[in-house]
């Protein structure tokens, strides 16, 4: 049984969607054949289903991080082999709007986690099939999708009341820069996610509904709020439907 998420290492599963809200992962097991409740701890949340004949697992992580790290090792101790990230995230680049989805290729690890795993220089990646397989599932659902780099952080009201910070200076600064360089969005677990998958040799992709963009309506454009998760979820599930497919 393992400590924190409370599953038993003969589960049989080789495939994970993560959410982050435990709310959602009802949800997303609805998507899935035969879904069934299999257990509640802290902030884990488990259900299970099938694709295919394949079990697919559905165990949220919490914010941030820390709750991140800890699901998917555990569930890798599990068998899990392959893992989807569902999350939410804020636009950085103008063109990245609400509703849209964000494939993070890569994240910049600006949390604390992913650094008692590897030194600042290991970058966070993500696997390439798996992010092959993310972006055709949006084609394939008409879902307007950005895959580049996305912004791992710790603290939510850091990025978004950084003028209330005494270190105000430095998070404003590196706000920009990210964007300057070509950031697509910001969120809290894909960097620790990466960083865990890249040292344990599985696999590992994200996938990202933007809610909205602030620099947008910073900059006068339309900022379109959006929070129905349901499309980007569908992309998800299709997208570990055509790995397991490519699996065989």
């Amino acid at each position: 049984m393992q400590y924190h998420i409370g599953l038993e290492e003969n589960i049989g599963a080789k495939y994970a969607i993560i959410p982050g809200d435990p709310d959602r992962v009802e949800k997303i097991a609805s998507l899935l054949d035969n879904p069934r409740f299999v257990c509640r701890r802290r902030e884990f949340t488990t259900w299970e289903g099938y694709i295919n004949s394949q079990k697919v697992l559905v165990t949220s992580t919490g914010i941030g991080g820390p709750s991140a790290s800890i699901a998917v090792e555990e569930l890798i101790k599990c068998g899990v082999d392959t893992f989807i990230r569902i999350g939410t995230c804020g636009g950085m680049q103008l063109k990245v709007c609400g509703s849209d989805a964000v494939i993070a290729q890569a994240a910049v690890r600006m949390e604390g986690t992913s650094r008692e795993y590897m030194p600042i220089e290991y970058p966070a990646v993500a696997d390439f099939d798996v992010i092959c397989a993310l972006k055709d599932a949006c084609d394939g659902l008409g879902i307007n999708s950005h895959i580049g780099v996305v912004q791992s952080k710790d603290s939510f009201y850091g990025q978004h009341s950084p003028e209330t910070m005494p270190v105000k200076d430095k998070l404003l600064s590196n706000w920009q820069a990210y964007i300057d360089s070509g950031c697509l969005a910001s969120e809290m677990e894909t960097a620790a996610i990466y960083t865990v998958a890249g040292i344990r040799r599985v696999r590992a992709g994200s996938i990202l509904h933007v809610l909205w963009n602030q620099e947008r309506k910073k900059a006068g454009l339309e900022d379109i709020v959006s929070m129905d998760t349901s499309r980007t979820i569908e992309a998800a599930v299709k997208a570990i439907e055509m790995l397991i497919e490519k699996d065989k």
